[in-house]
């Protein structure tokens, strides 16, 4: 008899029913819909938290269980940000000159309106003209459908090129590290079209919505809650079939897979792109609560901060990646926004502000040490989740993966 896929998969229930509760608590809570406990900026806080856990996923599937160790992740999350900031910056600007010309005796042209919202975006980089990447800027529905289309594109294109090409391994790791560091210096430049190291502002503020931030705020943690949710659902989902076997199959064992005549390429294709994609959602939600995105959220290094999170999450686990992802996260906010109080040594302050990244780079050695499975792992041991009786050689390099001989009776 065959079991739903809820009933193979009971752990998504209790993680669905935990990340309601959660958004349940700080909405009674919060400012805008509650008690007034939490502060609007730190509701922000969650809500972006929740949108770095969508991203921790996406890094998981590829890395976690199909074995691609992606260092240009967040570059299709910064493009999510920049698909949804171009709406709201146009739209915002857009309202504010049409208000201000409405007194004009003379009632403007729609080129003059242009013309000026042109003038108060890119005038900051010494421009009026629209670059063509902002022909769609005043669609919100195409430039939502843009949010998932362009970040899959581009993982679409290179993830051909390269697996085409059947590169693997660190050489792979370097080169979306490369497509990452050549995205965010292209995006520094003034001729970009978005405005070079300015970046895109203001996206806190929804154009045509006159409810305050205590409000918006809430509005954007359900919606993040929900996008969560669902990827995490899909990501279960892909995992859980046959699919998800050949993917555990390419991360242990590649050369055994394509042996059986799967299309090796083709599943870490659909992979890449599909991560890409999700990656592009959680930032078109985690900008608008930052209120700014520019080029330097797509350096390199933030990619390698979200390969640390899954890592201390316990990959391979779609909930250790959550768990890792708002974890360091929120201990980030603690200890960079000056809430840890400062260490004097006498000879020496210690400044957490300054030392937060060196406290993250050892907690990341020390769990790959000594506890490879992350926290996660903690988790087989409460639910008392022994490993199998497994005997033989193995079938890849992974703990966990399958022996030649399995079972308790071999």
């Amino acid at each position: 008899m065959n079991r739903s896929f809820i009933a193979r998969n009971p752990s998504i229930l209790v993680f669905l029913a935990c990340l309601g509760i959660f958004t349940l608590a700080v909405t009674v809570a919060s400012e805008g819909f509650g008690l007034g406990l939490i502060s609007t900026s730190f509701v922000k806080t969650l809500g972006k938290t929740l949108c770095l856990c969508l991203v921790a996923v996406a890094m998981d599937l590829i890395w976690g269980y199909c074995g691609i160790l992606s260092l240009g992740h967040f570059a299709f999350f910064g493009i999510g940000g920049y698909m949804v900031g171009m709406w709201l910056m146009y739209e915002r600007t857009r309202l504010i000159v049409t208000e201000s010309m409405a007194a004009q005796t003379i009632p403007p042209t729609p080129q003059e309106v242009v013309d000026a919202i042109g003038t108060q975006i890119f005038g900051v980089v010494g421009s009026s003209e629209f670059p063509l990447i902002w022909s769609f800027a005043h669609s919100l529905t195409l430039q939502l459908i843009l949010v998932v289309a362009v970040p899959g594109l581009l993982a679409l294109v290179f993830g051909w090129l390269a697996f085409r090409s059947r590169v693997t391994g660190v050489y792979l790791s370097i080169l979306t590290q490369a497509m990452t560091l050549a995205l965010a210096l292209y995006l520094f430049q003034n001729d970009s079209g978005l405005r070079g190291n300015n970046g895109l502002s203001g996206l806190q503020n929804l154009p045509g919505v006159s409810a305050s931030q205590d409000v918006v705020s809430v509005w954007f943690l359900w919606a993040s809650a929900l996008a969560l949710g669902l990827g995490y659902l899909l990501a279960a989902f892909v995992v859980s079939g046959k699919f998800g076997s050949v993917i555990r199959g390419i991360r242990d064992n590649e050369a055994r897979v394509r042996f059986l005549g799967y299309s090796v390429e083709t599943y870490k294709l659909a992979m890449f792109t599909l991560t890409a994609c999700i990656a592009g959602v959680a930032g078109a939600l985690y900008y608008p609560q930052a209120g700014i995105i520019n080029p330097a959220e797509i350096a390199p290094i933030a990619s390698i901060y979200l390969a640390v999170w899954v890592a201390i999450g316990g990959r391979g686990r779609l909930y250790g990646a959550v768990i890792g992802a708002a974890l360091v996260s929120l201990v980030s906010t603690f200890f960079t926004g000056g809430q840890a109080p400062d260490i004097p040594l006498g000879f020496y302050t210690i400044a957490w502000v300054d030392w937060w990244t060196v406290l993250l780079g050892l907690t990341f050695v020390l769990v790959t040490l000594f506890a490879p499975k992350g926290i996660g792992g903690l988790f087989d041991l409460v639910a008392h989740r022994l490993p199998a009786n497994r005997h033989g050689a193995d079938y890849g390099p992974d703990q966990g993966s399958l022996r030649e001989k399995e079972g308790p009776g071999q």
